[in-house]
């Protein structure tokens, strides 16, 4: 497989890659959101309704 680096000598992802790195990406995002949603609660305040 032919592989291509920038300048700064990172790896350019392929296709498949670059999508499993974003829907890596997005988990840990909402894992995060949920666990902060969850210590809201724990102190009585609604997520649902801040903002």
């Amino acid at each position: 497989m032919l592989r291509w680096w920038d300048l700064d000598g990172n790896l350019l992802l392929v296709g498949k890659e670059e999508a499993e790195q974003e829907r890596q990406r997005a988990e840990r995002a909402e894992r995060k959101a949920a666990q902060l949603a969850e210590r809201l609660r724990a102190m009585g305040i609604d997520p649902d309704r801040v903002g």
